[in-house]
């Protein structure tokens, strides 16, 4: 496969195999109550080595050939990859755009509660296990020192899937819930943690003090600049939405522009376009402005961009290598470890701010799925050599678990019995569409 014009044919191609892939793989998934998420992280692992790759692997190298002739990277998985960033970018704008930052200052301090519990849970059991796993060439890259894995683990246990915790919460009418808010709040201010430890495994990596303090300080001083300088430069937005009855070509490409060169900076500075992404989406006007530029980017993202990103997550995923019994048993162990340090971290300390015990134990349900979160700390770990393939696919199989779980395990608490406890609140929150693509119920 050579030359430019062959690449691009070969993209419509594999765009429309990932498309169909994922639309199908979800609409079965919903049968047994799962969100399109689900269908679309199980769709990528089947079209990668796991599945296509055994049933036909000349077929499977073929459609996504992941080496070139001579050894590097093809092409072809270059470009997929690069489409992958930009929806996450595009992705992570949406959610900054979509939380409620006024029923985050109201729950602020029990959501700050639940956070730190399912970041400090984690750091201990899942750091502990990471750092006796650190030296294992398996798992982890050479140039990898025992704490410096356990950091990872601690980010990889501390991660949860904001957009899958929405979409359960929305189709059980339970948004405007005490639960709703304080799991909606815990889980944003969650990411940001779990995010800010892998910052500081890759700066320890580069074994570079000034790599730290630049993404430390780098981030600290875009955030202040966002909230501080661009928010109320972004109010013109906004008015000149009022103003022109929607959104313009014009201002829609200025967004985009700004958005990108957001991407841009705190890549450079070492903290990772996504962050830069939710942080520009956090500090946005809402109202006509956002409903604009949201029907405007979300359905090409969630439709088209997010897919290729689970795909390309599949064609690096290897179950066969779980095929070791060491490898196997590591995957079960990093499993219950997940579910016991996240969802009985955020239990305890749910019930700690005076949540009953079966709405504890769902935040605690919700806060554990890590969807395509998860996914994105482990795509960036694997670029940057931190894991090997094997831990990779472990982290993988990990995320699906932890989110076929919390669908079935939050109806099941709350299948009979009274509804939790309704927050005096109005939330305006819409279930973000990137991770679930499911029809909102009638009212």
């Amino acid at each position: 496969m050579g030359g430019t014009f062959q690449l691009t044919i070969h993209l419509f191609l594999q765009l429309a195999v990932i498309l169909l892939s994922c639309r199908f793989m979800g609409k079965l998934l919903r049968l047994f109550g799962q969100p399109q998420v689900v269908g679309e992280m199980v769709a990528g692992v089947l079209l990668g080595p796991s599945l296509l790759g055994i049933i036909s692997p000349q077929a499977q190298q073929w459609l996504f050939p992941t080496a070139a002739q001579n050894g590097a990277t093809h092409p072809s998985m270059a470009i997929l990859y690069a489409l992958s960033q930009v929806g996450l970018v595009l992705f992570m704008f949406l959610i900054g755009l979509e939380l409620n930052v006024r029923l985050l200052n109201q729950h602020s301090r029990e959501a700050l509660a639940i956070s730190i519990s399912g970041v400090l849970v984690p750091a201990i059991l899942g750091g502990a296990f990471g750092f006796f796993a650190g030296d294992n060439s398996t798992l982890f890259a050479s140039a990898i020192q025992p704490w410096q894995a356990a950091i990872f683990m601690a980010s990889a246990m501390s991660i949860t899937a904001f957009p899958v915790l929405a979409r359960i919460l929305f189709d059980a009418g339970h948004t405007q819930t005490r639960i709703g808010t304080l799991a909606i709040s815990s889980a944003a201010v969650n990411d940001a943690m779990a995010w800010v430890l892998l910052a500081c495994v890759i700066a320890a990596v580069k074994g570079s003090a000034n790599v730290a303090l630049l993404a430390a300080g780098g981030g600290l001083a875009y955030v202040l600049a966002m909230v501080f300088i661009g928010r109320p430069l972004f109010r013109g937005f906004a008015r000149a939405a009022d103003g022109d009855d929607g959104v313009r070509p014009e201002t829609f490409a200025l967004v985009l522009a700004i958005l990108m060169a957001c991407a841009w900076f705190t890549d450079l500075i070492g903290i990772y376009a996504v962050f830069g992404a939710f942080v520009y989406g956090l500090v946005m006007p809402r109202g006509r402005f956002a409903d604009g530029i949201r029907g405007s980017v979300e359905p090409l993202t969630v439709s088209l961009m997010v897919p290729v990103f689970f795909v390309y997550s599949g064609l690096n995923t290897r179950l066969n290598l779980l095929v070791d019994s060491t490898l196997l048993g590591i995957a079960g162990i990093t499993i219950l470890v997940a579910f016991v340090c996240k969802g009985g971290g955020c239990l305890l300390a749910a019930r700690s701010v005076g949540a009953t015990w079966r709405d504890s134990a769902a935040i605690g349900v919700l806060m554990n799925a890590r969807g395509l979160m998860e996914l994105m700390l482990a795509n960036i770990a694997l670029e940057r050599g931190l894991i090997t393939p094997a831990m990779f696919t472990i982290l993988v199989l990990m995320a699906i678990v932890t989110t076929l779980a919390a669908t079935p395990l939050y109806h099941l608490l709350y299948r009979r019995g009274e509804e939790p406890t309704r927050d005096p609140l109005e939330p305006d929150i819409a279930p973000i569409a990137g991770e679930e693509h499911l029809p909102q119920p009638p009212a």
